[in-house]
């Protein structure tokens, strides 16, 4: 028989003892009520507020008193990016006003696949690449969540993520 958690608290604060892990990828973080098997093969049942993302790392207290971390899932999305900040910042614009889900860093972006979009970021100087990595896309102005996560760049443009991911 299966474990069976259900979860109807988010913490505002870390524990140090994690009891188990969801992986969600960027569509599901957005939902407030879900089911899922955790990483150990249990199933979570989420039962929270709508209209508040989940964060990646975020941590959730089951009704039994068990923590559970919230772990971002690879998908597949494109990556673009360009040396000239104007160009960067039109791109951020056209997509804005699109308003398409966009994760954006120090002169790079990434979207969902579209090859619409993908065209009009071709146009206007990016370089695009298709890749698999968790997906973190800006929450919005007006929203009252932040994302957790760090990033760090070399002088090549490259960006890498210090997000956890399987290794738990």
């Amino acid at each position: 028989m299966m474990i069976v958690f259900e979860v109807y608290e988010r913490l505002n604060h870390t524990h140090e003892t994690i009891d188990d892990y969801i992986v969600l990828d960027h569509d599901i973080r957005e939902k407030g009520r879900f089911k899922i098997v955790s990483q150990k093969g249990a199933e979570v049942r989420v039962f929270l507020e709508r209209g508040k993302t989940l964060n990646v790392s975020e941590h959730l207290k089951t009704e039994c008193g068990k923590i559970i971390e919230v772990l971002g899932a690879e998908e597949e999305i494109i990556s673009a990016t360009c040396d000239n900040w104007e160009t960067f910042s039109k791109a951020c614009y056209h997509l804005g006003n699109r308003h398409v889900k966009i994760q954006v860093g120090e002169r790079w972006l990434r979207i969902q696949p579209d090859y619409v979009l993908e065209e009009m970021l071709i146009l206007l100087g990016l370089s695009l690449t298709k890749e698999m990595a968790v997906f973190i896309p800006e929450s919005g102005a007006y929203s009252k969540g932040h994302v957790a996560h760090s990033h760090s760049h070399d002088h090549n443009g490259e960006h890498n993520h210090s997000n956890r991911h399987h290794d738990h």
